[in-house]
């Protein structure tokens, strides 16, 4: 995937509202984790935008995720708990986008998107 853009309000947004007091990585993992805590309304419908290998969806599918996965999980990236037919699995976030959802989660799950397509991490 090729690197998107520079957004200089969202940058400044991710900088200054969600990660602005984290130092470490473990520091920058929680405040994602908290951040998403916070803006993300369960359950919502959600289109896989990409195969990835750490899942088992493939591009296009869609999935309602119905809650975030447990912090301690999402210490490397985050992952949601997704319902796939009659399955419950656990994928990541970057995977995902909302189609059916509020503004403040597709905004939460935009900035994810972000700090991920850009290569940040933790």
């Amino acid at each position: 995937m090729t690197k998107a853009a520079v957004d200089v309000k969202r940058e400044q947004r991710i900088t200054m509202e969600i990660v602005v007091d984290a130092y470490t990585e473990e520091e920058c993992a929680m405040a994602w984790h908290c951040h998403l805590e916070d803006q993300l309304s369960f359950p919502f419908e959600a289109r896989v935008r990409q195969a990835m290998p750490a899942s088992p969806l493939k591009a296009g599918e869609t999935v309602t995720v119905i809650a975030l996965a447990h912090e301690q999980l999402c210490r490397v990236a985050i992952f949601v708990m997704a319902r796939h037919g009659t399955r419950d699995v656990v994928v990541p976030l970057a995977q995902l986008v909302p189609v059916r959802a509020d503004r403040n989660v597709r905004e939460a799950v935009a900035d994810w998107h972000y700090w991920h397509d850009h290569g940040y991490s933790f």
